[in-house]
């Protein structure tokens, strides 16, 4: 099979279009035309991300005695893959706008949960201070009944998200056409999700310069907590629908390449939460200040986000 050949191929085998494929490259639906007319090669540079698209090596593109069976060593599913039919698109587009709503509100649980523990814990009182601790622990629990109950009913459908697979006929037109129509909505919440967050700290500003009481400083707390859940209630509402068309469009977060990076990097976030909650409950057990000690969550996240990009980074250059 010759170069023109395998790039017809593997652009019908995701779903895409000349147009689709020119859009990916960054060149023009003329020049994907004569590519497969074989009236032209593309330069080693477009070989690559022809590669990276459609998850084959460029030994597979480049040479014509080297078919796809042999290019196993790249591929996690032994290159047999799922096709996703119209039936199960539509279902785990449903299923993932339903659990939109679920996750934001858990996630909003979690952020508010220490409010009653800030406001109570300034009048010293150890019977208040104890009921607003189980409010606290109440929530959480909720919290996680929430999450645990979504993930098990979005369980049948994981493997869109983690594994390499194909679409048939008209799925991914379908799923294009819902993407371009949620864009506009989504850009607006990403917006106002955003813009949220960041307002949340006015209030703390305000009083630090007027030298509040400590009470009047503790209700501006639970203002920017309550700004803060609102704001990412938004966001996890809009990017949980958004993320179910860029799965099955397997663009951005869910390409096949970083399917296969993600899966290397599983232990790493599962030691990592792990040791995290592990000090957390230590620390907070120890010293009692469970207003305190939830501040490690935060810090936590920020510390992930930088670790996880050094492991990714040190993957790509052990390759």
């Amino acid at each position: 099979m010759i170069l023109a050949d395998k790039i017809i191929e593997e652009r019908k085998k995701n779903g895409w279009t000349q147009e689709d494929l020119a859009q990916k490259l960054g060149v023009s639906r003329q020049s994907v035309s004569k590519w497969e007319s074989a009236g032209a090669i593309p330069d080693l540079k477009k070989i690559i991300q022809l590669a990276d698209l459609f998850g084959v090596s460029t030994d597979y593109l480049l040479k014509d005695e080297v078919e796809k069976e042999n290019t196993e060593t790249i591929c996690d599913t032994d290159c047999e893959l799922h096709r996703v039919s119209m039936e199960e698109a539509n279902t785990y587009m449903d299923e993932k706008k339903k659990a939109a709503p679920m996750l934001a509100n858990a996630t909003t649980l979690c952020i508010l949960s220490p409010i009653p523990l800030f406001l109570i814990s300034t009048f010293n009182d150890g019977l208040a201070i104890g009921i607003a601790c189980a409010i606290l622990l109440g929530m959480v629990a909720l919290a996680v009944f929430i999450f645990i109950k979504t993930g098990i009913k979005l369980s049948s459908l994981q493997y869109l998200e983690q594994e390499p697979f194909e679409t048939e006929y008209g799925v991914t037109g379908l799923v294009k056409e819902k993407n371009q129509n949620y864009q506009e909505h989504y850009s607006f919440c990403l917006a106002c999700g955003v813009v949220l967050c960041i307002l949340s700290v006015v209030p703390l500003i305000i009083v630090g310069c007027m030298e509040a009481s400590d009470y009047v400083c503790t209700l501006c707390l639970a203002v920017l907590l309550i700004l803060v859940s609102v704001g990412v209630n938004i966001l996890i509402r809009v990017s949980t629908i958004k993320s179910s068309y860029e799965t099955l469009l397997q663009e951005g977060d869910y390409t096949k390449k970083e399917k296969r990076a993600k899966k290397k990097t599983e232990t790493f976030t599962g030691v990592y939460w792990c040791l995290v909650t592990a000090v957390y409950l230590g620390w907070s057990l120890w010293t009692k200040q469970w207003d305190i000690t939830y501040m490690i969550w935060p810090v936590a996240a920020v510390l992930y986000a930088a670790l996880y990009g050094i492991v990714r980074m040190v993957m790509k250059l052990d390759k």
